[in-house]
């Protein structure tokens, strides 16, 4: 199937200001782009892009004093599949880790580690060792997080979110990858596009989602607690240690996000 994805931000800025965005469809759905996603401002502006050293496409530019548009829509070739389940994926000891997970280990900006270290085992010590494991997070965190906009807060930690009980999808994220991590399992945050397809109505605002990636049995699975429940058309923008790593956009003076709108939705062709 094809996905349309996308998304419009306006922001207001009282003076020139620089950006970073991480609003690019990661490299690694590259072959099933089939319409890319150009950025395009209004007004123009100078853009150029790097890539970070998660692997993810960055774009800056400088907005200019007033009101600014940035929006980009794609097509994407999907198979249509849900969320991989492998119960049987084990968990490699620490020793035996590839160097490259090792940073997926360790504590960051939102993941504060040393804060639920003893919380994380006393509650998964005794659940199965790999798959088992993470998914045992998952559920206590679907179970224990409320989900809420009006739980929003760009400066929430993991500890935060266990304490307090609410939060976005990015807070379920963050428990869940600081709960693997305190368990000896590189865990990583991911952000990206997700649609509705194979769920029932009514369907929540468009919105970019959280989930995070698990290293077990030699490779990275993907979990989302958020819903607990594998998902079609997932589109992966950028990963990260967390938040900070794959923001939609780090801006460099005052601003305004005035108007934000995304969508992800099975693109519908007319038959001959």
């Amino acid at each position: 199937m094809l996905l349309r994805v996308g998304y419009e931000l306006i922001y207001e800025c009282p003076q020139p200001t620089p950006m970073i965005l991480n609003l690019s469809i990661n490299y690694s759905r590259a072959s099933d782009i089939v319409v890319p996603d150009l950025i395009t401002t209004d007004p123009g502006v100078p853009i150029s892009a790097y890539r970070d050293g998660f692997g993810n496409w960055c774009t800056r530019l400088v907005a200019p004093a007033g009101r600014i548009r940035i929006a980009s829509t794609a097509l994407v070739r999907d198979k249509g599949e849900t969320d991989k389940t492998v119960p049987m994926a084990h968990q490699s000891l620490v020793e035996d880790l590839p160097e490259e997970t090792l940073v997926f280990l360790l504590g960051s900006r939102y993941c504060d580690t040393d804060n639920l270290s003893q919380v994380a085992w006393d509650l998964f010590s005794k659940a199965p060792f790999g798959w088992g494991r993470v998914q045992a997070i998952c559920d206590f965190v679907h179970n224990h997080v409320s989900f809420g906009y009006q739980h929003a807060s760009s400066s929430k930690t993991a500890s935060q979110v266990y304490r307090d009980g609410q939060g976005v999808c990015r807070d379920f994220a963050h428990l869940a990858v600081t709960f693997c991590r305190c368990m000896n399992i590189p865990a990583r945050y991911c952000a990206g596009y997700l649609s509705d397809i194979g769920t029932p109505p009514p369907y929540g605002p468009g919105d970019f989602a959280g989930w995070f990636e698990a290293y077990l049995g030699g490779q990275w699975y993907l979990f989302d607690p958020r819903n607990n429940v594998p998902r079609i058309g997932r589109v992966l923008i950028a990963r990260g240690r967390d938040a900070a790593d794959v923001a939609i956009s780090s801006t460099f003076g005052p601003n305004e996000l005035v108007s934000f709108t995304v969508y992800t939705a099975e693109e519908v062709t007319a038959s001959a």
